[in-house]
């Protein structure tokens, strides 16, 4: 996680994905709170192509602080709290 450069556009997904109801449109098939939002929807939001959404999304989801989850043929990401609040205990820490 320390060798992971810090993105803004990856700090950006983090902290609209705390409160997703409020930074993103409403899903058909999708809860934005229990499930999460697609790269495609991300991808919209950043203004960037998919492939580079999917690539800051697979990343934060390597470094447990999103969770995916598949619902028919998308993929929903949305945080972690767990990880995230364990990972600022470890900084607090002073590590």
């Amino acid at each position: 996680m320390l060798r992971t450069p810090v993105n803004e556009r990856r700090l950006h997904i983090l902290e609209w994905l705390k409160e997703p109801a409020r930074h993103f449109p409403p899903q058909r098939r999708a809860d934005l709170v229990e499930d999460g939002v697609t790269a495609d929807t991300v991808a919209a939001k950043l203004g960037v192509h998919r492939r580079v959404a999917d690539t800051h999304l697979a990343l934060l989801t390597d470094l447990g602080l999103l969770r995916a989850k598949r619902i028919r043929l998308r993929t929903y990401y949305r945080r972690d709290e767990m990880r995230i609040a364990e990972v600022a205990r470890m900084f607090e820490k002073g590590w």
